[in-house]
């Protein structure tokens, strides 16, 4: 099924190369991997999967067995990846039509492409979430990488925390939000505070450092609410 392969390889090559950002700008409360995902949208995304099911009515894609995405130095697995997507050539067009144009259906193009076939609206990792960049390290149960608000969203889980990690340094909370024209994220809990550990004057090799990496995050902050 030719059309099916085709809107396939745009869902796997946009996904998440749908999050043009700036570049890290604002400094970020709790430096974390998920920040990767904005500093390397430049380069290429590669998607691995046991199996690729695509469900072209509800406009989704799911990739699930061992998924593997890889875009620069980030990486991030997890057990299924759902991209749900919309048919730009299906939407209604943003202006009244002239008379002229109202006549027949908006063409459309043989086969979707960068030129304006479908976008991604919505991404969801699930079961075992774990993005890495160099040292650090995020896990989780579901992360949502919503392209309309440009804000990601790790949650951890009934009976479990989301957990950075760099080095020796740990921070704890029920989710992480990383905002992604900002790069500023931020670590909530429900359940109780917001828990830090951090190891002063080590490196990840036990040689002293020259700077603490992690900061952990502001105790009079207020939780903010990404819906």
């Amino acid at each position: 099924m030719p059309m099916l392969v085709s809107r396939a390889a745009l869902v796997a090559l946009l996904a998440l190369m749908a999050f043009d950002t700036a570049r890290g700008q604002g400094t970020a409360s709790v430096p974390n991997a998920m920040q990767g995902f904005a500093q390397n949208r430049d380069q290429p995304v590669k998607i691995e999967a046991a199996v690729l099911e695509m469900r072209d009515k509800k406009k989704e894609a799911t990739f699930s067995g061992n998924v593997k995405v890889t875009q620069g130095d980030t990486t991030m697995t997890s057990k299924v990846l759902v991209v749900f997507y919309e048919d730009k050539s299906t939407q209604p067009p943003a202006t009244a039509p002239s008379s002229t144009a109202a006549k027949g259906p908006p063409p459309q193009s043989a086969t979707p492409g960068p030129a304006g076939a479908s976008s991604i609206n919505r991404l969801e990792a699930k079961g075992d979430v774990v993005v890495t960049q160099k040292d650090q390290v995020v896990t989780g149960t579901t992360a949502i990488f919503d392209t309309k608000t440009n804000l990601i969203t790790m949650l951890g889980g009934s009976g479990s925390q989301v957990v950075l990690t760099q080095c020796q340094n740990v921070v704890r909370g029920d989710r992480l939000l990383v905002d992604m024209t900002t790069g500023v994220s931020r670590v909530e809990s429900d359940t109780g505070r917001v828990q830090a550990m951090v190891v002063q004057g080590q490196d990840c090799g036990g040689a002293p450092a020259a700077s603490s990496p992690v900061s952990p995050p502001s105790a009079s902050a207020k939780p903010s609410k990404s819906r």
